[in-house]
């Protein structure tokens, strides 16, 4: 068995859950997503052992175009990102009712089939698709069962759906003209071809204009915050904590090692670039008075550092970036999920209209705290291995850059800190805060054990990355 073997499971798992009806989608979508999940399991185990899981097939003979899947470390990282947290996000939103639930949760699932074919594909128009159906899903989640009034809803969608499509046509446009060059859209063909100074750029800039959109990177953050706030949690989880890596993943696999000399040329700006997204989101995050905004910029403060990780081109900092991406999709995922559970009982996200929740429910709080720290990098959480690693990358490219990268941490803790006091802390709240679940435990303890586990032993994850890293970097330094 291959790869093609989990996308097809996921995109059956779709199709089964439209067709099971309103009342058993969510159950069913639940039981795909676990046996993607323990699919892709198999499939780690099966590339440890040595076997080719790839897939290299044809598809069209004009233009020259394969069913090409590559299954290396680094994209197994991923994979296995996605199918982990899938189950975990249809999961937790079991406390939730959702008109036209089939649809809903089929879209969920078919989301997650379009990003693992985006982080598998190595032919590039492939890839191009499945980038762009990966915008389907989500542009429906948002608009029909997000939150808010519908107009400004349907305006934050169009506005995301348009930026991103209109990036990723840049994005095309590059393939095309590397198809030109090279005969097809094969990645290890483009690796391998000798591109001008001026070739490198435009390509490295096409690129970036569909990633920095997607990241988002300053100053293609815009769409962000109204679009994270609008969607309902299941469709903020599902960005924050898988899609977005979708950019960054990309960065490593399609930009940097195609154009490698752009990449060393503008590092300075594309680093300074990165940080200063650190710092707006972080400064931003402070006067937010809406949660989920307060979560959104958040998000954007530490992709900011992945994305700085990255375009250090040192092992450390791709290494780190890729630690940080895994670390921060599961934090993010339960930060969002929450307050989604303070929604659910106070039915708000006003950060002035909570407070007093810890002398309701300890054992929530308890388990808020432990995300709050794990998403300001204490040591412990793996959060702090990924965040050390690229800070320590950056040192080496320049120490101003770790200093100022650096204050992710300090605002971070500032800000988070500062939330936890007005959301958890305080007199007692007029309104009732019923304990958590046992579903609502689960789904927080095993995010919680996820981060604490690999942040006291990341060496599983190093050594699963690490070699697919050292083979990218190879095109990087040729």
């Amino acid at each position: 068995m291959n790869v093609t073997t989990l996308l097809i499971l996921l995109l059956v798992g779709a199709i089964a859950t439209y067709l099971s009806g309103n009342k058993l989608a969510s159950k069913v979508a639940l039981l795909f997503s676990l046996a993607t999940f323990g699919f892709s399991v198999y499939l780690l185990n099966q590339y440890y052992n040595g076997s080719d899981i790839g897939f290299l097939g044809n598809w069209m003979q004009n233009p020259t175009i394969y069913l090409a899947f590559k299954a290396d470390g680094l994209s197994l990282a991923m994979v296995l990102l996605t199918t982990s947290l899938t189950p975990l996000i249809i999961f937790s939103s079991f406390g939730n009712s959702y008109s036209n639930s089939k649809s809903f949760y089929a879209l969920v699932l078919f989301m997650a089939f379009a990003m693992t074919g985006t982080f598998l594909a190595v032919d590039g128009l492939l890839y191009y698709v499945f980038w762009e159906l990966s915008l389907i899903p989500i542009y429906f989640i948002a608009l029909i069962w997000g939150n808010g009034d519908a107009e400004e809803r349907k305006k934050a969608v169009v506005k995301f759906f348009i930026y991103t499509l209109a990036g990723s046509l840049f994005m095309l446009a590059a393939f095309a003209y590397l198809y030109q060059k090279s005969g097809n859209f094969l990645l290890g063909n483009f690796n391998q071809l000798s591109l001008s100074e001026t070739e490198q750029f435009w390509i490295f800039f096409a690129f970036f204009l569909a990633y920095a959109i997607k990241i988002p990177i300053i100053p293609f953050h815009t769409w962000q915050a109204k679009v994270y706030q609008k969607a309902p949690t299941v469709g903020t989880m599902l960005l924050s904590g898988i899609m977005l890596k979708m950019g960054l993943y990309s960065v490593i696999r399609w930009q940097i090692p195609i154009a490698p000399s752009a990449a060393k040329t503008y590092m300075p700006i594309l680093l300074g670039l990165s940080i200063a997204g650190v710092i707006y989101g972080s400064i931003v995050a402070l006067r937010q008075k809406d949660l989920k905004k307060l979560l959104a910029y958040s998000s954007l403060a530490h992709v900011g550092l992945i994305a700085a990780g990255c375009y250090t081109l040192t092992l450390d900092g791709l290494n780190g970036a890729v630690y940080q991406m895994i670390a921060h999709g599961f934090v993010i995922v339960g930060l969002f999920f929450a307050a989604e559970i303070i929604n659910r009982r106070f039915e708000t996200r006003k950060i002035s209209e909570m407070g007093g929740i810890r002398s309701q429910s300890p054992k929530f709080t308890s388990l808020f705290m432990i995300l709050v720290l794990a998403s300001v990098a204490l040591p412990g959480t793996f959060n702090f291995v990924g965040e050390f690693t690229v800070l320590y990358s950056l040192s080496q490219v320049n120490y101003w850059f770790a200093i100022l990268g650096g204050t992710t941490i300090i605002l971070g803790a500032y800000y988070m800190l500062k939330m936890f006091q007005n959301v958890m802390l305080g007199e007692t709240n007029t309104k009732v805060f019923a304990d958590v679940t046992i579903n609502e435990s689960i789904t927080l303890v095993i995010i919680i054990g996820f981060l604490l586990f690999f942040g006291l032993y990341p060496k599983p994850i190093s050594d699963l990355v690490t070699p697919a890293i050292k083979e990218i970097l190879i095109y990087i330094n040729r």
